[in-house]
C-alpha cells in the first residue's frame, strides 16, 4: 500500500528486528518443545493453528474482546466524514469503523492489512473529544495501519498466547499420555518445558513493549503531520489521560490486556521501574514530541 504517510525507517527497521528475533525466538521455543516433549504433531499443530488464527482473524477478535460493533454512516456521521477526509487526504484505502459501548475513553487500529482494517473508538472517547481533537486521534490510528504497524504488534502479542497454549497440551499430554510414566524423568520433563516458556513469554514481553512504545512515538507524528494540527492531537493525549485516572480500577484491569492497541494506555504510568516495561511513552514524552512538530510547523504548541 503506498499512501502519503511518510514512511518511517526508524519504525521499519524496529519492526523487522522485532519480527526476526521474535522469529528465532519461536522457532526455538518449539525446537525445544520437539526435544523435551517428543510430540512432533502436537507441537507444530498448535502453533500453527494459533499463529495463522491470530494473524487473519486479529480484526474480529480484538471487536469481539472490546464489545464493538461495525457502524454505518447512518449511525456515526461524524466520525464516518472525519474517517473520510483522512483517507483521502493520505490515500489510502478507507476502513471499517467501529464503535465499543463502553465509558473507558480510547481507540484501536485492528486488521491484518490496510484492506482489512478496522478502526474502533469508544462511546466514552467519542463524548469527551471535540471533532478536532477526535481527528487527531483517528488520525494517530490510521498512520498504524498505514505503517503496517498493526499486523505486526497483533502477531507479536499473542506469541505468549501461543507459547501458554503449547505448553497447556503439552502438560495434558504427558498427564493423560504418559502411559505410567509419570515418575521423576516426566515431572523435569515438565518443569523444562515450563521453564522454557517462561524465558519465552519474558523476551517476547520485553521486545513487544519497546516496539510499542517507539510506534505510538511514530503514529504519533504521523497523525499530527497528517492533519497539521499537533495541537489537537496534544489536547486529546492530555484530556484522555487525565479522564482515565477517573475510571474505576476494576474497569481499568479489564482492559488492560489491550494496551499494545490502545491510543493511551488503560493504566497510569507507575514508577520509573515500571515505564521500562510500558506499551506506550510517558505523556510528557509525547507532548514535548508534539511540541517539536508544532515548532517545525509553524504552528503555536
Amino acid at each position: 500500500m503506498h499512501s502519503r504517510f511518510a514512511p518511517d525507517r526508524q519504525l521499519s527497521a524496529r519492526m523487522l528486528l522485532t519480527v526476526f528475533l521474535l522469529g528465532l525466538l519461536y522457532v526455538a521455543f518449539v525446537a525445544a518443545l520437539l526435544v523435551l516433549l517428543k510430540s512432533t504433531v502436537v507441537v507444530l499443530v498448535v502453533a500453527a493453528a494459533v499463529l495463522f488464527s491470530q494473524y487473519w482473524f486479529s480484526d474480529r477478535i480484538a471487536l469481539y474482546a472490546m464489545h464493538g460493533r461495525v457502524v454505518t454512516r447512518e449511525q456515526q456521521p461524524q466520525l464516518h466524514g472525519i474517517v473520510d477526509r483522512l483517507c483521502a487526504t493520505a490515500d489510502m484505502p478507507r476502513p471499517q469503523i467501529a464503535v465499543s459501548d463502553i465509558d473507558l475513553p480510547n481507540a484501536f487500529a485492528t486488521g491484518r492489512n490496510a484492506d482489512h482494517a478496522v478502526l474502533c473508538v469508544t462511546t466514552g472517547l467519542l463524548r469527551r473529544l471535540e471533532p478536532d481533537e477526535l481527528e487527531g486521534v483517528m488520525a494517530h490510528e490510521l498512520s498504524h495501519v498505514a505503517h503496517r504497524d498493526v499486523a505486526v504488534i497483533t502477531v507479536a502479542s499473542f506469541l505468549g498466547v501461543i507459547a501458554g497454549l503449547i505448553v497447556r497440551f503439552a502438560f495434558y499430554s504427558e498427564l493423560y499420555g504418559g502411559r505410567g510414566r509419570r515418575d521423576q524423568n516426566t515431572v523435569a520433563v515438565l518443569m523444562a518445558v515450563m521453564a522454557v516458556a517462561a524465558l519465552v513469554y519474558s523476551l517476547s514481553y520485553l521486545l513487544i513493549r519497546a516496539l510499542s512504545r517507539y510506534r505510538e512515538l511514530a503514529a504519533d507524528r504521523a497523525g499530527a503531520l497528517l492533519t497539521g494540527h499537533p495541537s489537537a492531537l496534544a489536547s486529546a493525549l492530555t484530556k484522555l489521560d487525565g479522564d482515565i485516572a477517573r475510571i474505576p480500577s476494576k474497569d481499568l484491569r479489564t482492559a488492560s490486556a489491550f494496551n499494545a492497541f490502545y491510543f493511551v494506555p488503560a493504566l497510569g504510568e507507575g514508577s520509573s521501574i515500571a515505564r521500562l516495561f510500558a506499551t506506550h511513552p510517558s505523556l510528557e514524552q509525547r507532548l514535548d514530541r508534539l511540541a517539536t512538530i508544532s515548532a517545525e510547523l509553524g504552528r503555536p504548541a
